[in-house]
């Protein structure tokens, strides 16, 4: 095993790698190799193979991290032999036999998509529905969030590829409370159907940017795991 883990980051919807900025330093400090992963959200098979190649990028073992959409990603490239451990947070996490949508069909919908528009072949989140999604951000960090989030094709969400990583692979999670973006209730379903290691947090959807060092902690719990 090598004396440091490394760590991959896969983002969601209407994010890009910037939103895991104040988590990097730390783990590179840290003296952990880092990468985030910046796919387009133009396919589900495109953005996994985008995080499959930023895997093969740095040393094993890698601990894959997915927010949100990217809890999908982690989930398909995290079968990966140099994947030793994954991390939620407030992630999508689908079965076999699952799509996103699948699982979130499962539970109440979410405020968010009530400010949304589909223009140009995308879906766009309106300004408005930043309360939803990053609503315990300062409003500077909000309009930042807006500014630099990639934007996802409609039928995302409903595309599928194979691979289930977290049956095999141990995983832990962070829950977001407050979260009015990802249903809390399918966040701790999730959990506990991969018997996840669970972090709870009254964050909004983007508790590594409202939250970061409950994140960290659970980041740097995979990591040892991977380095004993």
């Amino acid at each position: 095993m090598a004396s440091k883990a490394s760590i991959v980051f896969a983002h969601g919807l209407w994010a890009d790698g910037s939103c895991f900025g104040k988590l990097i330093p730390a783990l590179q400090s840290e003296g952990h190799e880092v990468y985030s992963s910046q796919h387009g959200l133009d396919s589900l098979e495109g953005d996994v193979a985008c995080v499959t190649r930023a895997i093969n990028h740095v040393p094993g073992p890698v601990v894959l991290v997915g927010h949100s959409y990217g809890g999908t990603l982690i989930t398909k490239a995290g079968t990966h032999d140099r994947v030793g451990a994954l991390v939620y947070i407030a992630a999508l996490a689908p079965d076999e036999d699952e799509t996103s949508q699948d699982q979130q069909n499962k539970f109440a919908p979410t405020p968010v998509f009530q400010n949304i528009d589909i223009t140009d072949g995308r879906i766009w989140l309106r300004e408005a529905g930043l309360a939803d999604f990053c609503g315990d951000l300062p409003a500077a960090e909000q309009k930042l969030v807006w500014a630099t989030g990639a934007v996802p094709v409609p039928d995302l969400f409903t595309q599928q590829v194979p691979g289930t990583a977290w049956r095999t692979k141990p995983s832990w999670y962070i829950v977001a409370n407050n979260d009015r973006t990802v249903n809390p209730d399918l966040e701790r379903a999730a959990a506990e159907r991969m018997g996840a290691k669970t972090y709870a947090v009254d964050s909004s959807h983007v508790p590594m940017l409202s939250h970061p060092d409950v994140v960290l902690d659970a980041i740097r719990d995979a990591a040892k795991s991977l380095e004993a």
